[in-house]
């Protein structure tokens, strides 16, 4: 399918000037509307004066990945003007999620069918082009068409270099070359594409965004929280943009923050329910968990246990990705507070949820070591050194392989640790942090349940090697800036190991974290 690229003289002149919404109009029922704070962008177009609000409102939702909201808002500004081709082209870029790799190319080209006009401006030609290689129909490589959609962008932006929204959209299709992998390079690209955008209007939703996208990770973290702190207080109305800001505060250690920023998610989510007349139901999910791990950093372990309960209240949601959640939360509090009791064989069934098995098996054997029985640890690991021998079988764990050998090396290391092999058990770990430490950098809390390093570290200090549990819980905190019970790992490392300027400085950054709240850690708990 070729999109036309082709322009028509605009109907009016006054058309064409450049429009900023702070508040987005959201039709509610007849005769009624809700303001949300989405934001603020400029986008000059040529369609009718009465289709503004609602086109320049899908754009602002888009950019917030509001995607579903966004196609409505689309829709009602193609009701008012059935001629205004970015209405069109709004919609059609609702189906392509670049940073989630989701993709519904018939949905879109159905859209694109029911415009039979063409383009009224140059630049607006250009915009609708762009779409071409996303929804072309001899393009089936995902890959390839996401490159091709690029290289189009970058030719708009070059075309129209203070086009805000060409930049910005230009910066989210470098963004989605990745496929949701570590791309430092491309990520560095889109930063410097979306800076200019983020400082020319600190309210511009998709700058913010994408910033917060490029600089999520430990070490470029501090660069994004100006874009997070701007996009938290811009878009108060966006449930995606208020948890967005926490993976800058998560990548640096700021867990009020993450609480907050997730609470604030799930109250706007919740009143979008309300207002769609859908029950509270199935809350257990992505800013719920995060929320969540913000309490456990905080030590705020009634809080925690509240979202818990909070999520058992759901435990029969037919939806595989809550309960997949559940399971991590759960296994976070768990292994955060170091409450093995009752553990072992949770009453909550994700046999069916492929991705939840191998981190539920492996709680269930962490718990039970702990509690003197080896059983359900020699058990996890002879099951996944099978899989693990099988990739094609492997591939129906939807599981990274390289997660589930750390995995392996850990529950191994704490069996030898067990039969009195002491070397081996560190052997063990220590290959387990080092193939961490080779993998990507992770997104939000750590995908290891339990960090090797901080393993590692734990049972060095059980040794007594005071010395080497320092650099290993430093070689945690690396990764995971701020992560508490890495820190009090390190301070009982620090002092058992004589250094108390370290001992110092670790003990005055935990209790910035918890404003001088003094509860035992689950390190402290396990080295009693």
């Amino acid at each position: 399918m070729r999109l036309a690229a082709m322009s028509r003289p605009p109907r009016s002149a006054s058309c064409l000037g450049r429009f900023a919404l702070l508040l987005g109009l959201l039709s509610a029922g007849p005769g009624e509307a809700q303001e949300r704070r989405l934001g603020t962008l400029g986008f000059p177009n040529s369609g009718a004066p009465g289709a503004q609000n609602d086109f320049i409102q899908g754009v602002l939702l888009l950019h917030s990945f509001e995607y579903a909201d966004a196609a409505a808002a689309f829709r009602r500004a193609q009701e008012i003007d059935p001629d205004f081709a970015l209405a069109y082209w709004g919609e059609a870029m609702t189906y392509n999620h670049p940073i989630w790799g989701e993709y519904d190319g018939d949905a879109a080209r159905a859209v694109l069918t029911r415009y039979h006009g063409t383009p009224a401006t140059e630049r607006e030609a250009l915009y609708w082009a762009a779409m071409d290689p996303l929804y072309r129909d001899e393009i089936s490589d995902k890959t390839e068409r996401d490159q091709a959609y690029m290289v189009a962008m970058r030719r708009l932006h070059e075309a129209y270099p203070d086009d805000d929204e060409a930049s910005a959209f230009y910066a989210l299709s470098i963004l989605g070359l990745t496929n949701g992998v570590r791309d430092f390079r491309n990520y560095m690209r889109a930063a410097a594409v979306a800076q200019p955008v983020f400082e020319r209007n600190p309210g511009h939703p998709g700058a913010a965004h994408y910033i917060i996208h490029a600089f999520d990770d430990p070490i470029h973290a501090p660069l994004g929280l100006p874009a997070a702190r701007a996009y938290g207080a811009s878009t108060p109305d966006a449930g995606h943009a208020q948890h967005m800001t926490s993976h800058i505060f998560v990548a640096m250690g700021m867990w009020d923050d993450v609480v907050q920023a997730n609470v604030n998610a799930v109250r706007v989510m919740d009143r979008g329910r309300a207002e769609r007349g859908m029950a509270d139901l199935n809350r257990c999910g992505h800013y719920a968990s995060w929320q969540q791990y913000g309490h456990l950093m905080r030590e705020e372990w009634d809080a925690a246990a509240a979202i818990m309960d909070m999520c058992q209240k759901n435990q029969a949601s037919p939806d595989g990705d809550d309960r997949a959640y559940y399971m991590r939360m759960r296994a976070r509090q768990v292994l955060d507070t170091g409450e093995w009791d009752g553990v072992v064989r949770w009453s909550f069934d994700v046999s069916d949820v492929p991705s939840a098995v191998p981190g539920y098996d492996f709680v269930d054997a962490y718990a039970a070591l702990r509690q003197g029985d080896p059983a359900p640890a020699r058990e996890a690991v002879a099951r996944w050194q099978e899989a693990l021998k099988a990739p094609a079988e492997t591939e129906a764990w939807w599981y990274d392989p390289d997660r589930l050998r750390i995995q392996v090396m850990d529950l191994e290391g704490l069996l030898a640790m067990r039969d009195g092999r002491s070397d081996q058990a560190v052997r063990l770990l220590q290959e387990a942090a080092e193939l961490e430490e080779s993998l990507p950098m992770e997104f939000g809390p750590p995908a290891s349940l339990q960090p090797p390093h901080e393993l590692l570290g734990t049972l060095l200090l059980e040794l007594d090697r005071p010395g080497e549990a320092v650099e290993a819980f430093q070689g945690s905190l690396a990764l995971a800036p701020r992560r508490t019970p890495s820190l009090r790992g390190l301070l009982s490392a620090a002092r058992a190991a004589g250094d108390e300027t370290l001992a110092v400085e670790t003990e005055k950054e935990i209790q910035e974290i918890l404003m001088d709240v003094d509860q035992p850690s689950s390190l402290q708990r396990l080295l009693r």
